[in-house]
């Protein structure tokens, strides 16, 4: 896997999980992905990736499958055995072998796609807005978050409060899409910082203030914008 630099599509904050044992390709992963739009988590080995799923919600799954202990396909065979959404989460196998009964093997499963190591960059992200289109947007992405009175339009980053609209910094629109990307589900706060002007999360923790201000009917005890004590913040939209 050769680094090259990415162009950065309109990922729309889909969280993805890289589940791989190998230090230095998860870490590769999670930055090439991240650089490209993705909100990224990872997971050393399909235990962590189980416990990880029972807290969080998961647009696709970056699934290596030669590990040890529990391999990727065996852990695939899990998943697709699971019940409600989670059992459809889309997953892309990366693997060492390529030949072609390992990926009838994978495919019979029902993974989404399978790509073979080495492999660029580029292609691994455009293999993922491709298995993402076809799975379509996320339940309720297209319409309004409701935040009580508030409504927020993710795509236009345009903040209102019945027909009203509510005036956003660059920066307030920009947190609120992040965190809208994640909705119901906490945001680290450095992962938040990572686009801002002040990387140690002190210009995030402004934004929220102000934000809360915009859109709580009590800004100090917050009921959409939260705050999670050693995490960041989540937003949780009503429905």
């Amino acid at each position: 896997m050769t680094a090259r630099p990415l162009k950065k599509p309109d990922a729309g904050y889909r969280h993805l999980l890289v589940i791989d044992d190998d230090d230095r390709i998860r870490g590769l992963l999670k930055e090439y992905l991240a650089r490209a739009g993705f909100r990224v988590s990872a997971a050393a080995d399909a235990a962590a990736a189980r416990r990880m799923m029972e807290q969080l919600s998961f647009d696709l799954l970056v699934l290596d499958v030669m590990m040890p202990g529990e391999d990727g396909l065996s852990f695939a065979r899990w998943l697709r055995g699971r019940s409600g959404e989670t059992g459809k989460t889309p997953v892309l196998v990366l693997t060492a072998r390529g030949e072609p009964d390992d990926r009838i093997a994978g495919l019979s499963l029902g993974v989404d796609d399978y790509l073979a190591k080495p492999f660029e960059p580029q292609e691994l992200v455009l293999r993922i807005e491709a298995i993402l289109r076809r799975v379509g947007p996320r339940p309720g992405a297209d319409g309004p978050l409701r935040l009580g009175d508030c409504s927020f339009d993710v795509g236009r980053g345009e903040l209102r409060r019945g027909d009203q609209p509510v005036r956003l910094t660059e920066g307030e629109a920009q947190l609120l899409r992040q965190l809208a990307g994640a909705a119901h589900a906490p945001v680290d706060r450095l992962e938040l910082a990572r686009d801002s002007a002040e990387a140690t999360g002190r210009a995030v923790d402004i934004q929220v203030t102000r934000l809360r201000r915009k859109i709580e009917e009590d800004p100090k005890n917050p009921r959409y914008l939260q705050t999670v004590r050693g995490v960041g913040y989540m937003l949780v939209p009503d429905g």
